[in-house]
């Protein structure tokens, strides 16, 4: 585990007590990208410009009305990484010729879900890193296409139903890495983050708030619609997705990957995905114990390579 960084955020009081982004939206109750996002905003501020590929979080602004303090600008899903390039070449120009103030430049960051992110939208974002692009890119992860009924998306887990692989099985694949994938590119800084683990995500987000180029910020979103559980438990699942060892919190910098949080007694991972509807058929009628421990072998392997490289 790395040592604590240096940091503002110590301790849960010193975290943004009232939030910028503005309540009443249409998103779904207890979005767990939406509480990501809630402490992404506060603590870039309001000098902030939100790049919003389609997706779930295109429901924050309906026109007219905006829960945006700042600017707010909606793209296809492919073209974000591109809109955003646009952004700040327009805001570079208007520096150099004095038409704002160093004060009033704007942080560019791309919000996007994981369909965007995993699949469509994956060319763009890799010549943005390519061409160094100074940005934040945001993932909400709710592991498919939340917006159009949780279809399957390249960030589906193996086993989960979804409205398009509704078989005794569940999905057959694997979710992508794309942490790793980012990483690849050796962009500024690559980071996971959890809305239920929120002094992780401060200092994450507080610390790519400090630096230059693309810094790319996966957020895994536990989504009551699409996993099927109460949004009264949006933290817990989050918590449990850690506990597990399911959400490893990692950053990448420097050609390094560091663990922020490392689950030293793991909870079994059934207890995560037992709370979930999309996983019920794992339990229900009867147990599928080949498919829970196939799961729990990937994620026992992962923390296995990892205590070997510590």
């Amino acid at each position: 585990m790395s040592e604590q960084p240096i940091t503002i955020y110590k301790r849960m009081k010193d975290l943004p007590s009232t939030h910028i982004l503005g309540a009443g939206t249409a998103m779904c109750a207890g979005c767990g990208g939406l509480q990501a996002i809630h402490e992404v905003y506060d603590i870039l501020g309001k000098n902030t410009i939100f790049v919003n590929a389609a997706g779930c979080m295109s429901l924050l602004a309906i026109y007219p009305f905006t829960p945006f303090s700042g600017s707010w600008l909606y793209t296809s899903m492919a073209s974000a990484p591109a809109g955003a390039q646009g952004v700040r070449d327009a805001l570079d120009i208007l520096l150099d010729r004095k038409r704002i103030k160093p004060e009033e430049d704007l942080k560019v960051v791309v919000l996007t879900g994981d369909g965007a992110a995993n699949g469509i939208g994956v060319s763009s974002t890799s010549g943005a890193m390519e061409r160094g692009l100074d940005f934040m890119y945001l993932c909400y992860d709710n592991e498919g296409y939340g917006n159009t009924g949780q279809q399957t998306s390249a960030a589906t887990p193996h086993g989960a139903k979804t409205s398009t692989s509704t078989g005794a099985q569940g999905f057959g694949g694997f979710k992508k890495d794309l942490f790793a994938i980012w990483a690849a590119h050796k962009p500024a800084y690559v980071a996971t983050v959890i809305g239920a683990e929120p002094m992780d995500l401060a200092r994450k987000i507080e610390k790519a708030k400090n630096m230059n180029g693309p810094r790319m910020i996966i957020a895994l979103s536990p989504c009551p619609t699409g996993w099927e559980f109460d949004p009264m438990e949006t933290v817990e699942i989050g918590r449990l997705a850690v506990k597990t060892g399911i959400w490893p919190l990692k950053e990448y910098e420097n050609g390094k990957v560091i663990h922020t949080k490392i689950p030293r007694e793991r909870v079994p991972v059934e207890e995560y995905l037992k709370r979930q509807g999309r996983f019920k058929h794992l339990f229900e009628p009867e147990r599928k114990d080949a498919l829970i421990n196939v799961i729990q072998a990937r994620v026992d392997a992962y923390w296995a390579s990892v205590e070997s490289q510590a």
